[in-house]
């Protein structure tokens, strides 16, 4: 399996007043393509810091982190900008759907800025769409969509850009138990028969028990990166 996030002595401080906090504490893990990982861990665990720091939200105070071969923590803005368009899918969430668009439009928007042709466009979101349960709801917008749905949407928006993995920071926060479950399945067979890698940051016990890898955060460090048997 092919390592495609790498993090070394990764630090996070966030100064607050008059002292400092290390959201993120001396981390070092690997995420080979793949996976389907939950990083987990109480609030203020460092989990969502984490997450924004192999995405490129946020920069490291120290340490490094290779991303597909390149370490992001020396890129300036312009390039991690255009980085993450190309390598890393985003599910937040907030679902961050633009609200004039339709769902179809939402997913074509990243390839647009891809700048990819409009044959190829069109047919993707299409494609994407129906591979989360869509179809019929292409040309509504996220106002006419249930919180489940819109959260699909969002779902094949990061799919669009055919990235390296999709990063998914509470994606069922906001959803009922039956959205969230329908949308887990569908993650889950995203993750199985196309070999999307998944990277959660989750406190959402129905997304521990589907994920294949378990890395638990406390005060900013891992305190446990268990792997489960796949029997």
């Amino acid at each position: 399996m092919q390592t495609i996030i790498e993090i070394k002595n990764l630090v996070k401080i966030f100064k607050d007043t008059a002292q400092e906090v290390s959201a993120v504490d001396d981390v070092s893990l690997n995420i080979s393509s793949g996976e389907f990982t939950a990083i987990v861990g109480p609030s203020g665990s460092g989990k969502t810091t984490l997450l924004n720091l192999i995405g490129g939200l946020d920069a490291p105070t120290s340490g490094s982190l290779y991303v597909d071969g390149k370490d992001i923590a020396q890129l300036k803005e312009r390039e991690m900008t255009a980085f993450r368009l190309h390598h890393i899918g985003f599910v937040f969430q907030a679902y961050n759907l633009i609200p004039v668009l339709t769902a179809k439009e939402n997913v074509a928007f990243v390839m647009e800025l891809q700048g990819r042709s409009r044959a190829e466009i069109e047919k993707r979101s299409v494609e994407l769409l129906e591979a989360v349960g869509l179809g019929d709801r292409m040309d509504s917008r996220p106002a006419k969509l249930s919180g489940g749905m819109q959260q699909r949407v969002a779902v094949a928006r990061a799919l669009a850009s055919t990235p390296k993995f999709v990063l998914a920071d509470e994606p069922t926060a906001n959803l009922d138990s039956k959205s969230a479950a329908n949308l887990l399945d569908i993650m889950e067979r995203l993750n199985k028969q196309e070999g999307v890698t998944f990277v959660f940051s989750t406190h959402d016990p129905r997304i521990m028990a589907k994920a294949r890898r378990i890395i638990t955060l406390e005060d900013g460090k891992v305190v446990s990166d268990i792997v489960k048997n796949d029997g």
